[in-house]
């Protein structure tokens, strides 16, 4: 502080010019003071300065704070006051441990005064004690000690200033003698206490608060924790009620209570008597601190002198408090009887025992004779059960008839008790019956056996009443004895009711009447029945052990017992046999037994059979019978029924069944096939099944044939041979593929089949085209015999060449199929449509011009040129030929490079030939030029808003050429032009026509050097629509329009704007599926054949094909011409063949510079393979010129029903709509707009 008032005067003297004397000085007028504050509370330290003209700010512990009144950095600090008067009073809020420092308020040096500091005062901070913490116990909960027992408590209190105190109390009770400890907190300045209580708890504590308390300066309420003290003591021993005795009666209800009262917990109690736990229920009521059980007795002579003991038992107890009594019960006997018969023959005495179970006291005895009491013996005392007595009492009396029925009675009798206890029996005086009879049919009935009879036997008299028993004979009768009804007065009955048999035959059935004493023999009735029955049994016997076929075999029939006699009679197989008769005699029950014997001839058709013997009583229409079973021993037999044939499909699974039979039936098989015996044993195709079948799997056709087999017993053995015939699949061998023939020949192809079997008709012949063809509307002779199948073809046309099916089939699958080509060999043909003999190309020197020739031919075409007559001189480097062959199609195309209009232009030949003669075409070679007029305009189909057009191009000039529709109405001032889509198509379908209207149409064409003239001379076609709900003249176009409505007629030109944009989308639909057909078409052309699912191999059609390029000359290099000129290459060339869709619309738009593949084939050869030929031209040379070659459209050329077959896969026309293949490629897409004078002067060609 002095350091910093000597900086402050330093300050004041070399940095403040000298002052006058009389300046006022600043001065602190207000000191601050020390202050004592606790933590969070608000505080000011004052400070007032006297003619402040310096900074103020004050100092903690010397860091200035700033002279901002906010002081910034401190936001709980502030200068308060106002500063006019000089007030700057720290104010410090929310106060911390860390505001405790030294302060001071200092005032800086200004030009008037020198820099003053204030007196440097100390800000005391106070921090009350935090929650004290009982570092054994949880504070606020229950903690459960025993009484007597010392237990130690620790209080903490941590970080309070200064040091905390801390008191102990319990309830309301301050607690002494606790040791207290002050230690250093966690952070200077702080202060922790702990302490410690060794207490004993009573159970006078029980439930009381332990509480820790802490304060200090800084707390107005101390700081406090604790817990609820749970004091364990035992309860005061138990206390019985209820017993107030000395004696209780048994059978009487004794209610106990039990009560235990204090204790922590409340006593648990329980029940015992005589040392055996009976309750251990009890209630505790918390309110009068005690437990309570109650205890219910329903006494009885078990009870008496027991011992009732209540146990008083809690945690702290270690052996329980108990109270006990003893009972005193007084009891009857619970049982009086009478030992001894009560029962005896009159005049007799009778000998009585009465005895009493245990009792307390014991009971007195006396006997009574009905109303009478008779004189006894004395009555004997002994020890009973459960400290009772038991008395006996003896009775001799002699029993007269009259003491019959009478009650015999013993009573017990207790004066303390007032109540008396009986047993009682029936004097039962017995004398012997007096009289028996029966009640049964007379003696002389005759019953069959089964016949029901009742028998009655009645007695009467005697005590009890006799017993009645039936007997048959000497046995006792139990079966079908009835139930009694009951005696009827002193008669007693009994019912026997019989099931006669034959044993009953003169069987006695007598009935005894007896007296339970058996002191006189019983009294008897009886009866004696006869009964007629059938045979007992029958049995046939032999004398013979094995019978061997044609051996002699005696067989005796014995009948058992019957009443009357019974015959005799033998059957087999339902027919009666002759045998001799042995007569009767005597036999059982009374009866008669018969016999007879039978003699045969054993033969192995009767093994097995049943021989039966026939007992039979004519009196009773009843018989009995019994058989013999036939045990024939002979060797193996076959069947009648034995097959002698087996026929099966190859490769299945068959059995050839064997039908033997044997005896014994132990038979050995041996299999042999061609001598040679099959093991089937191990084997994995032969195995023998039940019956010796022979089972061979996956049977093939080499193993049909003779089969044999030796059947083996013990008595012999037997054979026999089964035909094996596998039948299989047909299989074809051979077919003539190719066969050729001249036109106008006959050719004959032969299918060579292998088949079992092999029915007529299993031939069958198929064309292979795309189109069904009748074979016998083509003149074609189909004709099999055996396995030799024949398709004859006489005179033969073109139309009979193509692929043949031959087919087998014989029922077993699958079929077989092969094919074959007839080839039809004709003269060269060459296409001579007017699009075809011209070629226009620039004279300029520079461009290519290709001359493509096609012709139809077979054998192979060979092409030679000439121009004006002359051969062409090919060694001459600018003329390349191009030479495909694709089946019955040859091309031949002529490149020229460098084409001058000099040398070049003229009439070039093409000649085509082959073995069977030649053909000509003449192409003239010319200058590019405006198209010619289209020909042949024509309607294809009309309806009521559209109709659909078609005509034939004209030579195109050299360029891509488009066409234009133009058509009229009446009352319209002048001719429409509709621009056909595709620019090159041949047809067009013309839309948002009025029906019923007539109509003038015409076509033209233009290209890039101008337009044709209209087609046909410009006279147009006259065609009228027709009405709304007529069908069309023709046939609907493929791709029709959708109807205007008939509502609402839009203008004309929107309705041909939205007709041809839905022509164009109809259109564009069936290009892509055309060229989508088209090329699955090529795919199906390619390769040499494939296999049908039967195996039979399917060929594909002979090909004659060779694609080659003819160059002559030793250059190598390829002639360009300018963008759109043909081309012509030594080398590999490639060039993109685009199909067409039938309306003429090209799938591909991409502009290119190359031609269409020379050997592309016209739409009615079908589809051939296409063939790429690489693109050859000057890069960037004439750069959007228009296109030097359009596509070419042979409807011209007229259909000729002999190229249909492999030459024509179908009849298609540009009438019909089929797909149009373009004979050049395009070489741009969109021509030039503008003058023919606005061309280069190389397209405007050169004179000739």
């Amino acid at each position: 502080m002095v350091e910093q008032e000597q900086l402050l005067t330093a300050m004041n003297a070399s940095c403040l010019p000298d002052r006058p004397a009389e300046t006022p000085q600043q001065v602190v007028l207000v000191q601050p003071e020390s202050l004592v504050i606790s933590e969070g509370g608000t505080t000011v330290l004052k400070c007032e300065v006297e003619n402040a003209s310096g900074i103020v700010q004050w100092a903690k512990d010397g860091l200035l704070l700033g002279p901002h009144r906010d002081i910034r950095g401190f936001p709980r600090y502030s200068m308060v006051g106002e500063p006019s008067k000089g007030e700057y009073n720290l104010q410090i809020t929310r106060s911390q441990l860390e505001d405790d420092a030294l302060y001071e308020c200092q005032v800086g040096p200004s030009e008037r005064s020198s820099a003053i500091v204030s007196h440097s005062v100390l800000l005391n901070v106070l921090v009350p004690p935090k929650m004290p913490l009982l570092t054994d116990y949880e504070a606020n909960s229950t903690v459960t000690w025993v009484a007597g027992v010392e237990y130690t408590v620790k209080c903490q209190v941590k970080d309070a200033r200064p040091a905390a105190e801390i008191a102990f109390s319990k309830g309301d009770d301050n607690v002494p003698d606790a040791e207290s400890n002050t230690l250093p907190g966690s952070e200077d300045k702080l202060f922790s206490t702990e302490a410690v209580l060794r207490i004993t708890p009573q159970s006078s504590d029980n439930r009381k608060w332990l509480m820790c308390r802490a304060s200090n300066a800084a707390s107005l309420i101390p700081a406090v924790a604790g817990f609820t003290m749970n004091v364990l003591f035992p309860p005061d021993p138990p206390v019985i009620s209820g017993y107030e005795g000395p004696v209780v009666k048994a059978k009487d209800k004794l209610k106990l209570t039990c009560i235990s009262p204090s204790g922590n917990p409340l006593a648990t109690l329980q029940w015992l008597k005589n040392g055996e736990v009976i309750s251990t229920s009890w209630e505790t009521d918390d309110t009068n601190q005690l437990s309570r059980s109650f205890l219910t007795l329903s006494l009885t002579a078990e009870d008496n002198n027991a011992t009732v003991t209540c146990r008083a038992l809690n945690q702290v107890l270690s052996l329980p408090l108990q109270a006990s009594l003893t009972l005193h019960v007084v009891f009857f006997p619970e049982e009086v009887k009478i030992i001894g018969s009560s029962s005896t023959p009159e005049n007799k005495e009778i000998s009585l025992s009465c005895s009493t179970s245990s009792s307390n006291p014991p009971v007195q005895l006396r006997w009574w004779l009905g109303w009478r009491e008779l004189n006894a013996t004395e009555v004997s005392i002994s020890e009973g059960t459960h400290g009772g007595k038991i008395a006996v009492s003896n009775l001799t009396h002699r029993a007269l008839r009259e003491d019959n029925d009478l009650p015999l009675t013993c009573e017990a009798f207790n004066e303390a008790i007032l109540y008396a206890k009986k047993a009682s029996v029936t004097l039962k005086v017995l004398y012997p019956p007096q009289k028996i009879w029966i009640d049964v049919p007379p003696p002389e009935t005759v019953y069959r056996a089964g016949t029901q009879v009742k028998l009655t036997c009645f007695a009467s008299g005697g005590n009890p009443l006799p017993r009645l028993d039936w007997f048959k004979d000497t046995k006792i009768v139990r079966d079908g004895i009835l139930p009694s009804t009951g005696p009827s007065g002193n008669i007693v009955s009994k019912e026997l009711l019989l099931t006669t048999s034959p044993s009953d035959n003169t069987a006695i059935y007598r009935c005894n009447a007896s007296s339970p004493s058996r002191t006189q023999p019983p009294l008897t009735a009886f009866t004696r029945l006869h009964v007629q029955f059938p045979p007992l049994q029958v049995t046939i016997t032999t004398t013979t052990k094995e019978v061997r076929r044609n051996q002699t075999l005696k067989l005796t029939c014995r009948s058992g017992s019957s009443n009357p006699p019974s015959k005799l009679t033998w059957l087999k197989d339902g027919k009666k046999l002759n045998a001799i008769d042995f007569g009767q005699k005597k036999a059982e029950y009374g009866g008669f037994s018969t016999s007879g014997q039978l003699t045969l001839v054993a033969l192995s058709a009767d093994h097995g059979k049943r021989v039966e013997c026939h007992a039979y009583s004519s009196v009773l229409s009843e018989g009995l019978n019994a058989f013999y079973q036939l045990n024939i021993l002979f060797p193996p037999e076959f069947s009648i029924e034995q097959p002698h044939v087996v026929r099966a499909a190859e490769h299945e699974v068959i059995r050839l069944p064997l039908l033997v039979s044997a005896s014994p039936p132990e038979i050995t098989y041996r299999w042999s096939f061609l001598g040679e015996v099959l093991l089937t044993e191990g084997s994995p195709r032969y195995h023998l099944r039940d019956g010796g079948s022979l089972e061979i799997s996956k049977v093939i056709r080499a193993e049909a044939g003779q089969y044999s087999v030796r059947c083996e017993n013990s008595e012999g053995f037997n054979e026999i041979t089964i035909l094996l015939d596998v039948q299989y699949a047909p299989s074809i061998r051979s077919i003539g593929d190719p066969t050729t023939v001249d036109l106008g020949g006959t050719a004959e192809i032969v299918c060579q089949a292998d088949a079992n079997p092999a029915p007529a008709g299993m031939f069958t012949w198929r064309w292979l085209g795309e189109l069904e063809r009748n074979l016998e509307e083509l003149g074609i002779e189909v004709l099999s015999e055996g396995l030799v199948g024949r398709l004859r073809v006489q005179e033969a046309k073109r139309a009979h060449a193509g692929l043949y099916e031959c087919q087998v089939d014989n029922g077993i699958s699958p079929a077989a199929r092969s094919s074959a080509r007839l080839v039809v060999q004709f003269p060269p043909e060459i296409m001579k449509s007017p699009g075809q003999r011209k070629v226009g190309a620039p004279g300029d020197g520079i461009s290519t011009a290709a001359l493509p020739c096609h012709a139809q031919g077979v054998p192979l075409v060979e092409f030679s040129w000439s121009k004006k007559g002359v051969a062409l001189d090919l060694q001459n480097p600018r003329y390349t030929i191009l030479t495909e062959h694709k089946a019955s199609l040859h091309t031949s195309i002529l490149t020229i490079a460098n084409v001058s209009s000099v040398h070049d232009y003229g009439l070039f030949t093409c000649t085509a030939s082959n073995a069977m003669g030649t053909d000509r075409l003449d192409i003239q070679l010319l200058s590019i030029s405006r198209p010619d007029p289209p020909t042949g305009l024509k309607v294809v189909a009309v309806a009521h808003n559209w109709l659909a057009l078609e005509w034939t191009p004209g030579f195109d000039g050299g360029l891509e050429q488009s066409f234009r529709v133009r058509y009229h109405r009446p009352g319209t001032p002048s001719f429409l032009d509709v621009d056909v889509f595709p620019p090159q198509s041949p047809m067009f379908t013309l839309t948002g026509l009025h029906p019923n209207t007539p109509y003038n149409v015409s076509v033209n064409a233009c290209n890039a050097l101008g337009k044709s003239d209209f087609a046909d001379g410009g006279a147009g076609l006259m065609v009228t629509t027709t009405g709304i709900k007529e069908e069309p003249i023709e046939r609907e176009p493929q791709t029709p329009p959708v109807p205007e409505s008939e509502s609402f007629v839009l203008p004309l030109f929107l309705i041909e704007l939205l007709g041809a944009l839905g022509g164009f989308l109809i259109i564009s639909s069936l290009s892509f599926l055309g060229y989508l057909l088209y090329k699955r078409q090529a795919q199906t052309l390619q390769g040499d054949g494939t296999k049908d699912a039967a195996g039979s191999k399917v060929r594909s059609e002979n090909k004659y094909s060779e694609n080659k390029w003819l160059k002559f000359g030793a250059s190598s290099e390829a002639s360009t011409s300018p963008r759109g000129s043909s081309v012509g290459t030594t080398t590999s060339s490639v060039a993109t063949a685009r199909p067409w869709t039938r309306m003429g619309r090209h799938v591909d738009s991409e502009t290119d510079g190359s031609i269409m593949e020379p050997t592309m084939s016209p739409p009615w050869l079908g589809s051939p393979e296409l063939h790429e030929y690489e693109e050859v031209m000057v890069p960037q040379k004439y750069t959007g010129m228009g296109p030097l070659y359009t596509p070419r459209y042979p409807t011209e050329v007229p259909w000729i029903p002999e190229y249909e077959g492999p030459y024509q896969q179908s009849r298609r026309s540009l009438g019909g709509y089929e797909e149009i293949m373009p004979i050049y490629d395009l070489v741009a897409d969109s021509p030039p707009v503008g003058r023919d004078r606005a061309l280069p002067l190389e397209y405007l060609g050169e004179l000739v």
